[in-house]
């Protein structure tokens, strides 16, 4: 199983960046996928989530509104499109993948996801 985060790079405050997850080794459309973020000296948060068929969408506080997750299960790939993006986004952004339905606050429990992938940087400057 292989978890391809991308799209990640230097962009200004206000700008907007999409994200990448490209997903191999397992069927895609069985698995709910989660976005998740690491600034320096702070704990992974969740940041997004996403349910196997796409109906159910789940969003961190601070980026309801900015970002929008989406997928695209014949191609494989999961989406973040990151909008107004603020210096506070600034990360190393991570999905993950599991098939586990999540309930609640529960999309954002990084240890509730079975697969990782190696993590995009996103710096926003001021």
């Amino acid at each position: 199983v292989q978890l391809q985060a991308s799209g990640g790079g230097l962009v200004q405050a206000g700008g907007s960046l999409r994200l990448s997850c490209a997903v191999s080794g397992i069927t895609l459309e069985y698995y709910h996928v989660g976005w998740f973020r690491q600034a320096p000296g702070k704990e992974r948060e969740g940041v997004s989530c996403i349910s196997s068929s796409g109906g159910n969408t789940y969003y961190a506080s601070s980026v309801k509104g900015r970002f929008t997750v989406s997928r695209d299960n014949a191609e494989n790939t999961v989406y973040l499109q990151m909008t107004s993006v603020k210096p506070e986004d600034t990360a190393v952004y991570y999905c993950a993948a599991d098939r586990r339905i999540k309930y609640g606050s529960t999309w954002g429990v990084g240890s509730l996801y079975d697969y990782w992938g190696q993590g995009t940087l996103v710096t926003v400057s001021s």
